[in-house]
């Protein structure tokens, strides 16, 4: 299993189907796991995915609407049933505090596990820590609604040749990239005497918006791109009447961007044929494209080279 995978548990909007259950996107990232818009039936999407509610540390909900948000429930009283030992953080937009309230405690239960409340006040970073940092950006929809991007740090790639004939082995080669240098035999070696730059990852997750400032500031550079296309391009004015985007728009990002990956989600129930998103898209982003199907895994692609 990649450590650093999307595993798309729901991709239908507003409605579900007989073939797409509602939103719902877990982002294994290392050590952490960012549950993205659990939709209704989520949880039971976690267990078909063999994924355990153990694997999750943040929630972050975008906006308040229904199909992004009615799983909060059940995914919250799995997290206590099964005694979650570590903090689990939730995201969401501040204005839906009430919201989160009332699906967070939507019945009576024996609430054990650590659930901390984060709510997103404005653009700008939200978390930081080992895996990097989580930003939120503000998105053009009818109620208030952010989009989410993950960055990592870059750092360095350590070069085995160049670390067997400076001497540096074992324990060593942690010091020497956390110390940034180390006495070796009399003579001092550097970490950029033995490693190159390695630029790191970044993920994004955009759902329901017109396409606006925050949309193409969270994509910019992105090694994968999660986004909503909604509707198709014929389609093109009642997206924006309610504040969606084609999968022509989507992809229009993407290559404006220079997105590693694109992954297509969100779709509307009207739609029978997802080829027809794909083909979409392929007009104008030439990269490689994922019209997301429920309980696919969907890998981080490779790092794209020195920073």
């Amino acid at each position: 299993m990649s450590a650093r995978e999307l595993v798309v548990l729901g991709t239908a909007s507003q409605a579900p189907t007989r073939h797409r259950n509602h939103n719902g996107y877990l982002l294994r990232w290392d050590g952490e796991g960012l549950l993205f818009d659990p939709g209704e039936g989520t949880q039971r999407q976690l267990l078909f995915a063999g994924v355990p509610s153990s694997a999750i540390t943040r929630i972050c909900l975008t906006h308040f609407h229904g199909d992004h948000c009615l799983g909060v429930p059940g995914v919250v009283q799995r997290l206590s049933l099964d005694a979650v030992a570590h903090p689990v953080v939730a995201h969401y937009p501040a204005s839906g505090a009430h919201w989160f309230a009332r699906l967070r405690h939507a019945t009576p239960f024996h609430e054990v596990a650590d659930l901390q409340e984060r709510p997103v006040c404005g653009d700008g970073p939200i978390a930081t820590g080992a895996f990097g940092t989580l930003t939120a950006r503000r998105l053009d929809h009818p109620v208030e609604s952010y989009g989410y991007r993950l960055d990592e740090p870059d750092g360095r790639r350590m070069l085995p040749d160049r670390l067997a004939a400076a001497g540096v082995v074992g324990p060593d080669v942690s010091r020497l990239v956390r110390e940034g240098t180390l006495a070796v035999g009399g003579r001092t070696v550097r970490v950029e005497d033995v490693s190159v730059p390695r630029r790191g990852q970044s993920f994004a997750f955009v759902m329901d918006t017109r396409l606006c400032a925050g949309v193409e500031e969270l994509a910019a550079g992105v090694d994968m791109l999660v986004i909503e296309s909604t509707f198709l391009y014929d389609d093109a004015a009642l997206a924006h009447d309610h504040g969606h985007l084609t999968a022509r728009e989507a992809a229009g990002v993407a290559a404006r961007a220079g997105v590693g990956t694109l992954v297509l989600t969100h779709f509307s129930q009207r739609y029978t044929d997802p080829t027809a998103f794909a083909t979409e898209a392929a007009a104008v982003f030439d990269g490689p494209t994922v019209v997301a199907a429920d309980l696919a895994r969907v890998p981080l692609p490779p790092r794209r080279g020195a920073v």
